[in-house]
């Protein structure tokens, strides 16, 4: 392995072309056990790219992570212990965004998926060529030369044009309780709080608090799990060059990145102990200092957390502190479970179909009546995040994969019942009253607003369900 420490800096090289230079900027990790695929890639990339290291494992890698970022990741998804399409998917999990390129021996449409799923950049089958390799790399630092402004510091995403703004998909009761806190919190300069489980669009929430902000400066999310501990200061502060080993340049911090618009400071609760007293001396004073410099810089940031943990229990264990918890918690978001806004799943399915569809080059999948029912009843362990990657799957193998939802075969279903929603046999009263039932069930027995989703006045939807005297509601 090579000494870290001593790599030349970019600013010797100031003679070579600007193409050269940012190449000579990028570091590559190969992950594959195969020794001779390993010392190939390696001596082929070592050519043109100013840091090539490689390994055999995954823990191998993990390690070398830990000293140093890496601009691309070459990872064989077949590797001894655990396997590089896990470690990868965890990774992106993560936040981490380094671009990923998968090789392999054996190609399977799992694999395909999980591949896509971990946002791959490319996907290479073994033998390969040299040149094969080298294209793909050239890909990714293309990517990186054309929008430097849309990574930071190797795991975050910044963005600030209104064409990447995604609207919350929803219209039950508790997003629309979301949003109405949102637009009234959004033009003040208060910090924010938003809790909910894993999944459940918490950095979507963030960005909507931005976007309606009206902040000129760009919204900058990061996943504090993707942060080692030993780099928090240097990552959210910036460093000066030589403030430690191997910085071999300054580096500006991601509140500077922030600057005039938006951090956000993802899963808040892993943040460690001495950090959390150097963040809350940043929202008192409103300066950073960066590692090693005998300055402060004055910062004009909103700050928006999220936590998947109650935050409060963490005080009461000593892991966070409570004067900084005050300090986030000036206005506080609750996202709501997929599971408690049901009734919205028939609108997330059509806009991820036709988003993921657009996405992938293919055609949108229809989910039956049938299927909308069977997916209002499972509980979502991993929410709208879950929600996405069946939707996923279901197009890319041209059917529901129920043994990923529910673990067991779909029910059955007639040709006919899979091409309408119903079954063929059932006569047109019985599907009234079988989806009049199930919306008054998604609305939680609540007449109105059954009435208004099915866009008849409540004293219709009483007549209705008086004709049917086998069904028991409760009024309102």
């Amino acid at each position: 392995m090579r000494d870290f420490t001593h790599a030349a800096p970019v600013a010797e090289r100031s003679s070579a072309p600007p193409d050269a230079l940012l190449r000579r900027e990028i570091s590559v990790l190969i992950v594959d056990d195969e020794p001779g695929i390993r010392n190939f890639l390696q001596r082929a990339l070592g050519k043109e790219y100013g840091l090539v290291e490689a390994v055999d494992n995954v823990e191998a890698a993990e390690a070398l992570r830990a000293r140093c970022r890496f601009d691309v990741l070459i990872v064989d998804i077949s590797l001894p212990g655990r396997s590089g399409l896990e470690w990868v998917e965890s990774l992106h999990r993560a936040g981490e965004r380094a671009a990923v390129i998968f090789i392999t021996a054996y190609a399977d449409l799992n694999a395909t998926i999980g591949a896509i799923r971990a946002g791959a950049v490319d996907f290479i089958l073994k033998p390969f060529r040299v040149e094969q390799v080298l294209a793909s790399v050239k890909r990714c630092v293309a990517d990186r030369s054309r929008a430097p402004e849309r990574t930071l510091l190797g795991h975050v995403n910044v963005t600030s044009a209104p064409g990447e703004y995604v609207e919350m998909i929803g219209s039950c009761p508790a997003i629309r309780e979301v949003r109405r806190i949102i637009e009234r919190i959004a033009p003040t300069p208060a910090s924010v709080l938003i809790e909910g489980k894993t999944g459940t669009g918490k950095e979507l929430v963030a960005a909507a608090i931005h976007r309606h902000s009206r902040r000129q400066g760009a919204f900058v999310p990061v996943n504090c799990v993707a942060i080692a501990p030993d780099l928090f200061e240097s990552e959210l502060f910036g460093h000066i060059k030589g403030a430690f080993t191997g910085a071999h340049q300054s580096r500006e911090g991601l509140f500077v990145a922030a600057k005039g618009g938006t951090l956000f400071l993802d899963e808040i609760s892993e943040m460690p102990l001495p950090m959390q007293a150097k963040l809350l001396r940043v929202l008192e004073t409103r300066r950073v200092r960066p590692v090693g410099a005998d300055h402060e810089i004055p910062i004009d940031v909103r700050l928006v957390t999220a936590s998947n943990r109650e935050l409060e229990d963490a005080v009461r264990k000593g892991s966070f502190r409570e004067d900084l918890y005050f300090r986030l918690n000036v206005v506080s978001v609750k996202v709501p479970t997929l599971r408690e806004r049901a009734a919205d799943i028939p609108e997330l399915l059509e806009h991820f179909s036709r988003k993921l569809a657009q996405e992938l080059g293919m055609t949108p999948y229809a989910f039956g009546a049938e299927d909308v029912l069977r997916l209002e009843a499972y509980p979502w362990p991993g929410n709208v995040r879950e929600l996405r990657n069946i939707v996923e799957r279901a197009i890319l193998l041209g059917r529901l994969p129920w043994e990923s939802i529910d673990g067991g075969a779909p029910q059955e279903a007639t040709a006919d019942a899979a091409a309408i929603g119903f079954p063929a046999a059932w006569t047109l009263e019985e599907v009234e009253k079988y989806h009049t039932l199930r919306v008054l069930d998604t609305a939680r027995g609540n007449k109105s607003e059954a009435a208004r989703r099915l866009g008849i006045s409540r004293k219709t939807l009483e007549r209705k369900l008086s004709t049917w005297p086998d069904t028991r509601r409760t009024a309102e």
